[in-house]
């Protein structure tokens, strides 16, 4: 991540996960913390400071903005917050412009990861270390680089990468979870001989056709290879120096080639997905857990879970980095009301409305993570609590992977190897990277 870089977080806490699932509010000294900070600016009178918060259209349901909270934050304080609404496809370019030229906003709501490879995360942002709520942060690995706090989120819910499926499909054809790639072939072949599509890949979207590498990838380090991706940001090891990662790739192009998955993988679009679940026509996507939500809040009787990419024997299940956190410029010019506003979100009782009206996992020591849905349940208790959960190959690369995100395309239009994808993906890595300065390119 940058000069001297260091991945975003080594794994996933996943204990501590499970841990806030009972979490109470017993931490008073947590409860004292957060109420010294959160209601007035330290002289003990209102403030009339206005905070400029940036933030992408496309993230206009944000929790850290709802009305009410904004409102009840400047009741408080005296604080005001306007928000800098900016087209989702312009946000990093708007973001770095501003960061450049030093007219920054106060806050800004990005993902960690991207923050790192967009915005210069270490040059640009406040370390967070020594806010009051950090002592009742249960993971912190979701909110950090470079071993220090940069973020603030009330959830510590990455989002979960594998296989989603069709349950009652699965039921009705007496199918087991697949634990390993020979399995899943067999599963796919029953599926498909019972006339429904096995797997559905919306190629057209290049980042979908990383699902599969992604987690596959990262799994395979955690247990193979601890310091890989380490090793592959300081050019001491190459992409192509790892023949098993050529054999995963290979391994989701046969999915295809053997004709367990829709025909027209590259004009197919994940926006089809919903529909395609919907209408019983496919059993399984790889993909994350939000396409659950997306496919249930439209029919609540449908009966999907998830599981592990399963490229090889007992896979641990794929952690997305976490997204939409909030950051403070090291230049705002009122970063000290800035604070303010996390502290006041950070607080039990505000933090505890957000996470019941979300449904997070909460990320707070004192703040009780509510009922989750059937499928994220299965996820905790099948993956999280027993710590089989690994944050995806995203969060340790380092820079923007569009590139490679098109190579996985080629890679199905049969022009190019497993093999030449990396070697591709190998020579812009290192271009990338050596425009970025890192040290050993």
């Amino acid at each position: 991540m940058k000069p001297k870089m260091r991945t975003i977080a080594l794994s996933v806490i996943a204990s501590t996960m499970a841990l806030s699932l009972a979490a109470c509010g017993s931490d008073n000294k947590g409860e004292t913390a957060a109420g010294d900070s959160s209601n007035k600016n330290n002289s003990g009178s209102k403030s009339n400071v206005t905070l400029e918060l940036a933030i992408s259209k496309s993230s206009q349901d944000s929790p850290f903005i709802a009305d009410w909270l904004l409102k009840e934050f400047e009741t408080e304080t005296g604080i005001k917050i306007n928000l800098q609404l900016i087209p989702a496809e312009q946000s990093t370019t708007v973001l770095q412009t501003k960061l450049a030229v030093n007219e920054v906003p106060d806050l800004i709501q990005y993902n960690l990861a991207s923050a790192v490879t967009d915005l210069n995360l270490e040059r640009n942002f406040e370390i967070l270390d020594n806010e009051p709520w950090v002592e009742r942060i249960l993971n912190a690995d979701v909110l950090s680089a470079y071993g220090n706090i940069y973020s603030f989120h009330v959830s510590q819910d990455t989002g979960m990468q594998g296989v989603v499926y069709n349950k009652d499909i699965f039921e009705e054809l007496n199918l087991e979870i697949p634990t390993n790639y020979e399995e899943f072939l067999a599963v796919s072949e029953a599926i498909k001989a019972s006339g429904i599509t096995p797997v559905f890949m919306p190629y057209k979207d290049a980042w979908a056709a990383n699902i599969w590498p992604a987690a596959a990838f990262a799994d395979y380090a955690a247990k193979n290879d601890p310091t890989l991706f380490d090793d592959i940001n300081a050019n001491k090891k190459n992409w192509t120096d790892i023949p098993e990662l050529e054999g995963i790739l290979d391994q989701q192009y046969q999915i295809f080639k053997l004709g367990y998955t829709n025909a027209d993988v590259l004009s197919d679009s994940y926006d089809m997905a919903v529909g395609k679940f919907l209408n019983k026509e496919v059993a399984m996507m790889f993909m994350g857990d939000w396409l659950i939500q997306n496919i249930e809040s439209q029919d609540p009787e449908m009966n999907l879970g998830l599981f592990a990419i399963p490229y090889g024997e007992d896979p641990t299940i794929g952690a997305s980095p976490l997204g939409g956190q909030l950051f403070i410029p090291k230049n705002s010019k009122h970063i000290a009301e800035a604070k303010q506003y996390l502290a006041f979100i950070a607080s039990p009782e505000i933090a505890q409305k957000i996470v019941d009206e979300e449904r997070y996992v909460s990320n707070l020591s004192d703040v009780t993570t509510p009922e989750q849905p059937a499928y994220k349940q299965e996820i905790i208790d099948n993956y999280i609590t027993p710590k089989k959960v690994t944050l995806t190959m995203d969060a340790h690369t380092v820079v923007d992977q569009n590139e490679w995100y098109r190579n996985l395309q080629d890679h199905f239009t049969g022009s190019i190897t497993p093999k030449e994808v990396l070697e591709n993906w190998d020579v812009k890595f290192k271009d990338l990277m050596k425009a970025k300065g890192v040290e050993g390119f």
